[in-house]
Formats: C-alpha cells, sequence, structure tokens
C-alpha cells in the first residue's frame, strides 16, 4: 500500500473532515485510511458530544477504510513514543504513525506535536 495519494487519518484528522473543516477538502479524491485504535477515540468523541445514533454512524462508516495494523507497527509506535516521550504523544498517534511511515503513506492530523515531523501532513 503505498500512494501519495493515499493518507492515514488520526482521530483529530477524522474529527475535522467529519465536522466540515474546509481546509480538509483537498482530501476529498484521496484514498483516506484509519485504524480500528482510532475508531474507538471517535466513538468516544461522538457518543460524549452527539450521542450513540452519531457515534454508531461514523464509527460504521470509517470502519470500511480500516487498515490492519501488524504487531511489528505496534512495537516500532511504542519506539517513537519512547524517543518523543517529552512531547507526551498518544499511543494510538505513534502506532498510526508507524504505519504510515512503513507503508510510504503521509499522516494527515491537525496534532500540533507532529507538525514538523518527517512524513507529516499537518492540517488546521
Amino acid at each position: 500500500m503505498t500512494s501519495t495519494n493515499t493518507f492515514f487519518c488520526d482521530t483529530y484528522a477524522l474529527i475535522e473532515i467529519i465536522g466540515g473543516n474546509k481546509a480538509y477538502n483537498k482530501y476529498g479524491d484521496a484514498l483516506l485510511v484509519t485504524s480500528e485504535l482510532n475508531l474507538i477515540e471517535l466513538y468516544y468523541h461522538f457518543l460524549r458530544d452527539y450521542g450513540k445514533n452519531s457515534a454508531e454512524h461514523y464509527f460504521n462508516h470509517w470502519l470500511e477504510l480500516c487498515v490492519k495494523i501488524p504487531h511489528s507497527v505496534i512495537k516500532a509506535g511504542m519506539e517513537i513514543k519512547l524517543e518523543n516521550k517529552k512531547e507526551k504523544l498518544s499511543y494510538i498517534d505513534c502506532i498510526g504513525y508507524s504505519f504510515s511511515l512503513q507503508n510510504k503513506l503521509f499522516f494527515l492530523t491537525g496534532d500540533s506535536k507532529f507538525k514538523n515531523k518527517p512524513g507529516v501532513e499537518f492540517v488546521k
């Protein structure tokens, strides 16, 4: 899965896309993927802020775009977390970022902690 038009969306990006942030419109024709770990965060966000129906709707929509996270990616993600421990990166973001790096995808996020990291497409 190597493509310059494929992006791994972290939860921040998913929420912004769903919310209609115009800065994310340019990714409308791209292949967007995420992980079940990100869907955990997404489900909680919508359950908390909008209720179970919204949470179910967006979970099910993005579930079709989930990639399987190999154990090697999880381990590499924890190495990224340790190497950047002062930044207090989330476990899930480190795993998604690791997946992106290993698969030569851009990591799509608006999390400022990733702004200047290689392979990151930073969008606010």
